[in-house]
């Protein structure tokens, strides 16, 4: 009885507990004012949500919002938070030279590792003395359409650059690193014959008066390349101007025909045996470290994220750095894919999957997407990507024909499919995307490529741009090397042909010392 009678009272408990037991119990005129209330409460959340979806954008930038007016305080916030993202941005591009040295010290001999380490830490420490003294004013400050002539060691010039709104220490700070990136990339073909001294003087030549000065052509305030096709300029009724997003032809090409030029003047390795010569024994020689040459590749990979992406110098436009990112991740699978296949296919190495011609294929879609990867579609990036690796594949086996030893395939990589990035977005641009700015895109005036109706225009002002600058950083380059070379030794471009043949290499022959306990 008192069991049952326990049980029933928890029964309507737990019934009354319960809000279906409560409107139950409700009248009904106390019904209807619920249902009243539930329903203008839904209403006005839905007005509010409205309300929001309207009032957010315009506190952000987009495309539709790019032109509107700001106040002083949301100017002073956006021009923070992109000099944050531009910083960001350019210690990724400075990690780099970390995915550099292992990729070059991986792909070279065991006996000249150390001459590898050294010249990278070099170039870094007298690219940024360099830079600061003269080559930021001559890629930068105002002057003429061919060189800057203001700001020399950063004298007088302003606090923020341009109408960027970034200050102007972290701008420079931002393009040093890709200018280091350039003197880098010229070791490449250069390692294993190369002495040190020589390598101090085309350092200076690259780093203070090369990369700026061409540079200056396409990225100045005034170079000629850049006011392209505007009234007042060269070739006004092409209607466009050389663009190159990250660096493509500035940073990619001038670095990789210097490495050509240098890699021509100092002749092969001792040693080195072409395919011409001998089908059986001929061919690149073994690399010391392919799984540091492989860690070095993914390096590189990942401070191309600070590389493309931070080339908005803006984090407003939040559309653009994803699409940048996306684009750049899809060029190198897609340039890998297509490298790895072809050896595969054809070459001495057929039925072979190469280790050496995938890590170039990736890092040659980094360098194919790095000028168009703000204007592109994904699809565009694939198929920008997959011609970069059958590009890389052909031009290897070209410098191979014609007895260049270029012993990590800088050519291939930087020179050739930077020529190739640069004319891709005078195909594959969409008409979609116009210019990224400090508040935001603005999409008013897109870039739209031959596929997708926009005709030739675009390409011609990118073959101008990349054409002048290819022929004219190849031939200075030349003469750069060939002056050099005349030196006699210690400051010869050549090293003694005894530093190559003893058995501790550049490494012993240069620095004294080895970097493993044996030589190969």
């Amino acid at each position: 009885m008192f069991t049952s009678t326990l049980g029933h009272l928890k029964e309507m408990v737990m019934r009354r507990s319960k809000p279906t037991a409560i409107v139950y119990h409700l009248t009904r005129k106390e019904k209807i004012k619920l249902g009243f209330t539930i329903f203008s409460g839904k209403v006005l959340a839905v007005t509010l949500l409205v309300a929001l979806m309207k009032i957010i954008p315009s506190l952000l930038a987009t495309p539709a919002h790019a032109a509107e007016t700001y106040t002083a305080h949301e100017l002073v916030t956006f021009n923070s938070l992109n000099t944050v993202w531009v910083l960001v941005s350019a210690f990724l591009v400075f990690a780099m030279q970390a995915g550099f040295v292992m990729l070059e010290a991986g792909f070279a001999r065991s006996k000249e590792t150390v001459n590898v380490l050294m010249e990278c830490i070099f170039d870094t420490a007298l690219c940024g003395m360099l830079f600061w003294a003269i080559g930021y004013a001559f890629m930068f400050s105002h002057g003429n359409g061919f060189i800057g002539q203001n700001w020399y060691f950063l004298i007088g010039a302003p606090d923020t650059y341009e109408a960027t709104g970034i200050p102007i220490l972290a701008h420079w700070i931002f393009q040093f690193a890709f200018a280091d990136t350039t003197s880098t990339i010229t070791s490449g073909a250069m390692i294993g014959r190369t002495s040190f001294r020589g390598d101090i003087l085309y350092s200076i030549g690259v780093t203070g008066f090369i990369y700026p000065i061409i540079g200056h052509w396409a990225w100045g305030p005034d170079g000629w390349l850049a006011l392209m096709g505007t009234p007042g300029h060269l070739f006004p009724e092409l209607g466009q101007g050389f663009r190159d997003f990250a660096g493509s032809t500035v940073v990619h090409t001038i670095g990789g025909f210097i490495s050509l030029a240098g890699a021509i003047v100092l002749g092969p390795r001792i040693g080195r045996i072409f395919l011409r010569d001998d089908k059986e024994k001929g061919g690149l020689q073994p690399s010391n470290n392919l799984p540091m040459a492989t860690v070095g590749a993914f390096i590189l990979w990942f401070g191309w994220y600070g590389f493309n992406p931070g080339s908005t110098l803006s984090a407003m436009d939040g559309q653009g750095i994803g699409r940048i990112a996306a684009n750049t991740t899809l060029a190198a699978c897609a340039a890998s894919l297509s490298a790895m296949a072809l050896p595969l296919w054809f070459g001495p190495n057929k039925g072979k999957f190469d280790l050496a011609f995938t890590i170039n294929g990736l890092l040659a879609g980094l360098v194919a997407i790095t000028c168009p990867c703000y204007w592109v579609s994904p699809l565009g990036a694939i198929l920008i990507g997959l011609i970069a690796g059958i590009f890389l594949y052909i031009s290897t086996l070209l410098l191979e024909h014609y007895r260049i030893d270029d012993p990590v395939g800088a050519v291939p990589v930087h020179g050739i499919n930077g020529i190739w990035g640069t004319l891709s977005l005078g195909l594959f641009a969409t008409g979609q995307f116009g210019a990224t700015g400090p508040t935001g895109a603005d999409n008013s005036a897109p870039v739209k490529g031959f596929f997708y109706g926009g005709g030739w225009d675009v390409f011609k002002a990118q073959f101008i741009g990349s054409a002048t600058i290819t022929i004219a950083t190849f031939v200075v380059a030349l003469i750069l090397m060939w002056v050099i070379n005349k030196l006699p030794h210690p400051w010869k471009l050549r090293v003694e042909a005894e530093a190559e043949t003893n058995p501790g290499g550049l490494d012993m022959f240069e620095h004294g010392v080895s970097a493993y306990h044996t030589q190969e």
